[in-house]
């Protein structure tokens, strides 16, 4: 499993790498008890799928900040 490297930075968290949908499409974040806790990929995506597909094949560029 991998986890998200923002939500550890910054909140001190090692929360799992999940498929998140907001306004602007799907995008691969975290969450936490209170909801989405970080936005880690720079991509957003159409679908879910393809966001998921992204995911699974290590196809999606991580944040830096």
């Amino acid at each position: 499993m991998h986890y998200g490297k923002l939500a550890l930075a910054h909140l001190r968290l090692e929360l799992p790498l999940q498929v998140l949908m907001s306004n602007a499409g799907f995008y691969i974040g975290t969450l936490d008890e209170e909801g989405p806790a970080s936005r880690e990929s720079v991509e957003y995506y159409p679908s879910r799928e393809l966001a998921q597909q992204a995911l699974d094949h290590g196809t999606w560029t991580q944040l830096e900040y």
